[in-house]
């Protein structure tokens, strides 16, 4: 009696999927789109639920075939850092990439270099997956986290990718209202735009003066009357005069430069935000994890020194 999962059938439909029609399938594995159809059907007769969902026009996976293709390509990636591990596998970067970003940061920073990682990697699969808040790092989903500030469990690697300082901004036109805010304790008296996301307690502003030993640090309490999870509508609300906001550097510096934003209390610091890649420590001998994070730091480097270049800083 044959299993009702065969190890072929992993790697099978892990590529109908991604191809998303079974005749691009067929172009792919190099067989006719019957013999995929046939395969298919198989599979789903030793299984006894349908996988696929099949019009004349489209082809969507059935809840079944989600939890399929998710496992299969769980046990793929697996395999692979099996053979990195015991040395047997080449040099070319290959194989199932799972990357969790933050929404914006992910959308604006992290897709852009992924569509560049693979032109020059292209046998490296990447699954892209964008979040408000940051799943577990305990949890076996990702191959790759991209976060801000360095994680505190011990069991991961958090490789540091690129600096970075979160600052208090806001338009021209609404500090000409309502003035240049001097101390922190000022920030009570200004509608300041709030951001959900993560597991920082909401609404609470901590700043620094000083360094080491001599640092102050002082919690405030902000208000406001516009609060969302997603920071490119926050910093859009900032640009139209809304209020004063706290945003990673990377998201607002383009805004600094142009003038559409003035920084707030730039004598004072608030708790780091460097960017690190984070990545379970039995991932860091796989190829594709390596290429990819070495890419990462690479153009996260030239982007700076560009920068410095262009602005003379």
């Amino acid at each position: 009696m044959n299993p009702a999962i065969q190890p072929a059938d992993l790697g099978f439909f892990s590529v109908l999927a991604s191809a998303g029609s079974l005749s691009a399938a067929a172009r792919e594995l190099g067989v006719t789109t019957p013999a995929v159809s046939k395969h298919l059907a198989q599979m789903e007769a030793r299984l006894g639920v349908g996988l696929l969902n099949r019009t004349t026009r489209r082809m969507s996976l059935t809840p079944e075939g989600e939890v399929y293709l998710e496992h299969a390509r769980r046990i793929l990636g697996e395999i692979d850092d099996m053979e990195d591990l015991l040395g047997v596998s080449r040099s070319t970067p290959t194989g199932l990439l799972r990357v969790n970003a933050t929404l914006g940061f992910g959308r604006s920073h992290v897709a852009p270099l992924i569509s560049r990682f693979v032109r020059k990697h292209p046998q490296v699969e990447v699954q892209l997956q964008l979040s408000v808040n940051p799943p577990p790092l305990t949890e076996d989903a990702f191959d790759v986290c991209i976060r801000f500030g360095a994680p505190p469990d011990s069991r991961m690697i958090a490789r540091h990718i690129a600096p970075n300082r979160r600052l208090l901004c806001a338009s021209p036109r609404y500090l000409a209202k309502h003035d240049m805010p001097k101390v922190p304790h000022d920030l009570t008296r200004h509608n300041c735009i709030g951001i959900r996301q993560g597991e920082e307690a909401y609404g609470v502003w901590r700043l620094s003066s000083g360094r080491g030993k001599t640092a102050n640090t002082e919690a405030v309490k902000t208000r406001g009357n516009l609060t969302t999870n997603d920071g490119e509508i926050a910093v859009n609300w900032a640009l139209e005069g809304h209020g004063i906001l706290m945003r990673a550097e990377w998201d607002i510096e383009r805004h600094l430069r142009n003038g559409r934003l003035v920084q707030v209390l730039p004598q004072y610091f608030t708790p780091d935000a460097s960017i690190h890649a984070v990545y379970p420590q039995r991932h860091q001998l796989a190829a594709r994890v390596r290429a990819f994070v070495d890419f990462l730091t690479l153009s996260f480097s030239q982007h700076l020194t560009g920068d410095r270049n262009k602005f003379g800083a």
